[in-house]
């Protein structure tokens, strides 16, 4: 494989920069210009490809990025938000260390069975009000990141799009389940038990939570949308009915039809969801707005990163390979194609060795809450939080807490499983 110039990954790494620099130090610009930057750095790309190989390649790379792959990402994406900010869960136990930390358990099996996103969206809105008493909050917002809004996708294909992506490449449905659940148990508790600790410790200094009173749930109805968007995830590895090309890019005409069918499933959310408990869940379009304007950016600009990435794994790699070098890859660019591209790697034509399959797809997986970017539910998590006053870390602060609250969990699972 011929690796693409250099120069062309350039626009990428500013647009990493970017994220991790302009929000330290220049907030307010990158908040109103946000948008702008994405545009930026995807113009920079495109006119160096342009003057590589042709005005019309530029083109036809851009808008393939934008028809194949942010069309679809940015679909689902909004089915799921506007479908849980439907959801509002009242009362129940709440705001102790012990409530915290089965929160986050059971989220963490949640997320196997609606996804990360819909699993974060569903229950960081309850996890807060529930520790609206708390001064330090920031370490319960990271531990949903790390648990509910990454680790716990590895249980299903509905979980996380890189084992989605194993699922359309013939990877049976009920494997992440036989092969990732015994790593995702020995991953989980460490962090969870880390998280008892050190929110055990933040307690003391915080007033005792108000009663709660007895569980209730509100949006059974969003409950139903949110099953029939699994549905739409899932018909697409059963239901193929050709090539569609729009404006000379082609996508597949499931793709396209689950895209249509997620748009219209979040405006029905929208209509159906009653005022009151939007303004319960403090619900607000900004989480999605922000990864709406940033995602394009990144799927353009990412083409070339992810070829140059192609052309250093050609040769069969060794599961600790597999499982730091897809992890830490993924928790830098986007965990699904870096996925493909290590599976193809390990597998060639077929399926790759059981082995191979489960580095690559708990690398992918596990990892993917290290950086900000790492995983699309990291920043609307992040955004939420930061809305009802928490203040977040920046970009490489968040990378450090992260780290060091991975370190032991991720270690623990590459001695037992991969080394």
């Amino acid at each position: 494989m011929q690796p693409p110039p250099l120069l062309e990954a350039l626009p990428f790494a500013g647009l990493l920069l970017s994220i991790a620099l302009l929000p330290m130090l220049a907030p307010r610009f990158w908040h109103r210009r946000l948008g702008a930057i994405a545009v930026f750095w995807s113009l920079v790309f495109l006119l160096i490809l342009a003057v590589h190989d042709g005005l019309g390649a530029a083109f036809a790379e851009g808008w393939s990025a934008l028809l194949t792959e942010y069309l679809p990402f940015v679909s689902v994406l909004l089915a799921l938000y506007a479908t849980t900010g439907g959801i509002l869960i009242r009362g129940g136990p709440g705001g102790t260390p012990a409530s915290n930390t089965v929160w986050l358990a059971a989220g963490t099996l949640l997320a196997g069975v609606i996804g990360t996103t819909g699993a974060s969206m569903v229950l960081i809105r309850p996890l807060l009000r529930a520790n609206a008493h708390r001064a330090q909050k920031i370490h319960i917002v990271i531990a949903l990141i790390l648990l509910i809004g990454n680790a716990g996708g590895a249980l299903s294909p509905l979980g996380d799009p890189p084992l989605y992506l194993g699922f359309l490449q013939g990877v049976p449905f009920f494997w992440p389940l036989r092969h990732l659940a015994l790593p995702l148990l020995f991953f989980a508790t460490p962090v969870l038990a880390g998280f008892y600790l050190l929110d055990r410790r933040s307690a003391r200094a915080a007033p005792p939570p108000e009663p709660r009173g007895r569980l209730r749930l509100r949006g059974r109805w969003h409950l139903v949308l949110i099953a029939l968007i699994n549905l739409a995830v899932l018909g697409q590895a059963i239901w193929h009915p050709g090539t569609v090309r729009l404006f000379g890019a082609a996508i597949g005409g499931e793709r396209l039809a689950a895209s249509l069918l997620f748009l219209a499933l979040a405006g029905l959310a929208s209509a159906i969801t009653p005022l009151a408990v939007r303004e319960a869940n403090l619900f607000e379009w900004a989480p999605l707005v922000e990864i709406a304007k940033l995602f394009p950016a990144i799927f353009i600009t990412i083409t070339p990163v992810l070829a140059l990435l192609a052309t250093r794994t050609q040769t069969p790699l060794s599961a600790t390979a597999n499982f730091w070098g897809s992890g830490l890859a993924s928790a830098f660019l986007d965990n699904a194609p870096t996925y493909l591209i290590f599976f193809r790697q390990a597998g060639g034509e077929g399926l790759p060795p059981d082995d191979a399959l489960r580095a690559i797809s708990a690398g992918a997986v596990l990892f993917g809450g290290l950086t900000y970017i790492g995983n699309a539910p990291n920043m609307m998590i992040r955004t939420v939080a930061a809305q009802r006053g928490i203040r977040m870390p920046r970009f490489f602060g968040y990378t450090g807490l992260a780290a060091l609250a991975l370190a032991p969990a991720l270690g623990l699972v590459w001695a037992v499983f991969f080394r």
